[in-house]
């Protein structure tokens, strides 16, 4: 197993559990969980961003209980939008839009609707024609243009259409209005109407607590997991993968020979870390995926509680801070001393840009200055804080990269039989914690006999929070 995040660990749990004997190999020296690990700083316990546990899957959701059976929290869902100064609610809910708005730009918002309506972008190929056909050019450019760069760094019409049907499909302006004035059932007979979650599980010490369980059972159970071990090649031969070569943090590296292996290592890396080298299209296909990079401002902040929210959005494009994640509204055991908070500050950036190497007491300069430029807490509130980065957060959906990675898994179909590639960096697809462990799972019961497809996880493009709930009556 290459990876000690979610699907890697699920991985290796499952097939150490079945009687395979297994090694993990993980990149970072003390951390596992991957983006969903947690960070202690002073007694502080924070997210790499925030991970709800939610999932429509009751394997997945067993398999969370099974290892932290009485470590689970209940957390009331709250989010909102920062724009100009003022509290947007999201999902957007059209009086308080239109209210904080006002009526002048919520007229021009109606009318850029209707025009979109009447006279729609065809075909939807990028991520700016998929919102401005179901929101309107005007809204499209107060609430999704700005934060959506920010998050990836490219224009949205470098982003394919694919990000927003995978994330906010059967969204738009008329079903928030339907759904908000709704009083009971609609001309379809009472069909359910679809919304989000609005409470969420959530580990009492944060997610991190749920990959450090799992690894003490692996462990326990006679599981090999070596950490700070970073895969560089992926030697290959006859169709199959033979061995793997690592290297350690003193730069020393160790071989593994195996039967199969599961990979949940970026699919940009494991493509071009074959030896021999795959083909020369493949390669070329493989750099062409791109990846978000991703770094958090912890700052603990002293006094009242500055907001209700789990997190805030942050669109404003005065500041370069993306989001804000509130700890002490996720848990407050993570909180190390009464009268504080946590505030999470999260900017995303390329590895190696001006962001990314500016050196940490800038960053924590930068976050203290940007937080009080936008009203939300004093200067005097912050008590000091720590930086975190996180390479390979997000794979980016240019216009185009489905093509790549086709490309690349037919090479490994032909390459590599006994090699599966789970979890959201592994298929170079966004997926969440509970599908990027069901991957993990199947490629499991695939080593066991099993025919399962892991690209099919996920596939109908649902976004992972939108249920059905029975309408009004």
């Amino acid at each position: 197993m290459i990876g000690g995040g979610p699907a890697g660990l699920t991985a290796a749990f499952e097939a150490q559990s079945a009687g395979f004997k297994t090694v993990v190999l993980e990149k970072d020296g003390r951390y596992l969980g991957g983006l969903a690990r947690t960070v202690v700083y002073q007694g502080y316990r924070f997210d790499i961003g925030g991970h709800r546990f939610f999932t429509k899957n009751d394997d997945v959701a067993r398999w969370w209980q099974a290892r932290l059976p009485d470590e689970f929290i209940s957390v009331k869902r709250s989010s909102r939008i920062f724009y100009r100064r003022r509290f947007f609610d999201y999902p957007l809910r059209p009086w308080n839009a239109l209210t904080n708005l006002g009526p002048l730009t919520s007229l021009a918002c109606v009318a850029s609707y209707f025009w979109a309506r009447c006279f729609p972008r065809k075909p939807e190929r990028s991520f700016e024609d998929w919102v401005i056909n179901r929101f309107g050019q005007r809204l499209f450019r107060i609430f999704f243009k700005t934060y959506t760069e920010k998050i990836w760094g490219i224009s949205t019409t470098e982003l394919s259409a694919d990000w927003a049907a995978q994330r906010i499909r059967g969204l738009s302006l008329s079903r928030a209005i339907i759904n908000a004035f709704r009083k009971g059932p609609g001309s379809d007979g009472g069909a359910v109407i679809k919304t989000l979650v609005d409470r969420f599980h959530y580990p009492r010490l944060g997610p991190g607590q749920m990959w450090e369980r799992t690894a003490e059972q692996f462990r326990a159970m006679g599981g090999d997991l070596r950490m700070g071990m970073a895969a560089t090649r992926i030697h290959h031969a006859a169709g199959r993968v033979t061995a793997i070569t690592a290297r350690d943090e003193a730069g020393a590296e160790v071989r593994f020979e195996a039967d199969d292996f599961i990979l949940s290592m970026p699919l940009r890396e494991a493509a071009l870390g074959f030896d021999p080298p795959l083909p020369a299209a493949v390669r070329a296909a493989a750099e062409r995926l791109s990846y978000r990079d991703f770094l958090t401002v912890a700052l603990v902040i002293e006094g009242p509680n500055p907001f209700p929210d789990n997190w805030i959005y942050i669109h404003d494009e005065t500041v370069r801070l993306g989001r804000i994640q509130n700890f002490k509204n996720w848990s407050e055991a993570m909180i190390g001393a009464p009268g504080t908070t946590c505030l999470g500050l999260e900017y995303f950036c390329f590895a190696g840009d001006g962001l990314w190497t500016m050196p940490d007491a800038d960053l924590l300069a930068l976050g203290r200055r940007e937080i009080v430029q936008l009203g939300l807490v004093t200067d005097d509130q912050v008590r000091g804080g720590t930086v975190v980065r996180a390479e390979k957060a997000y794979p980016v959906y240019r216009q185009g990269y489905e093509d790549d990675v086709t490309l690349i898994r037919e090479a490994f179909t032909l390459h590599a039989a006994n090699l599966q590639v789970v979890g959201r960096n592994g298929m170079h697809r966004y997926n969440n914690q509970d599908h990027s462990m069901l991957t993990a799972m199947l490629a499991v019961k695939n080593l066991q006999g099993g025919h399962f497809s892991l690209w099919n996880v996920n596939s109908d493009a649902e976004y992972h929070e939108e249920v059905r709930a029975a309408a009004p009556t």
